[in-house]
């Protein structure tokens, strides 16, 4: 039987890798919206090559003249997706849109829960946010 604290632990670890895994899989979405063509690693010269690219971070390689960007996905799709500079340009803009829109809703959100604390009756509460203790 595991302990409180072990299965506490279990727990967090979970949800950390799921929000990890939940966080990736939301990139990769956005990287094929972009127009980057998905290549699996499925024989071994492919997953040694993907292997040597660092996961989960955009490289760019120069191949027959053009500049390609590469992004190595070895935890979930065991895949590296490669764009050129219009579809890595669109992904760029693709993140900044995505990275305003969460700063918004955070900003809402906070806004939201201000607003709130502000209409609360803490006297029928013991005094302050913090009770009657001072804590």
């Amino acid at each position: 039987m595991l302990s409180v604290t072990t299965r506490l632990c279990l727990a967090i670890l979970a949800t950390v890798v799921a929000g990890c895994s939940a966080d990736i899989a939301g990139k990769e979405d956005m990287l094929a919206a972009a127009g980057f063509a998905f290549k699996p690693a499925d024989t071994p010269e492919r997953i040694a090559s993907m292997k040597s690219l660092p996961p989960h971070r955009f490289v760019h390689q120069m191949h027959n003249g053009q500049l390609v960007w590469l992004y190595a996905d070895p935890s979930i799709c065991v895949c590296v997706y490669a764009g050129d500079q219009a579809a890595y340009a669109k992904y760029q803009q693709e993140a900044f849109q995505k990275h305003i829109a969460d700063e918004q809703q955070s900003a809402a959100m906070m806004n939201e829960d201000a607003a709130m604390q502000a209409n609360m009756n803490f006297g029928m509460w013991g005094g302050g946010p913090w009770g009657p203790y001072g804590y």
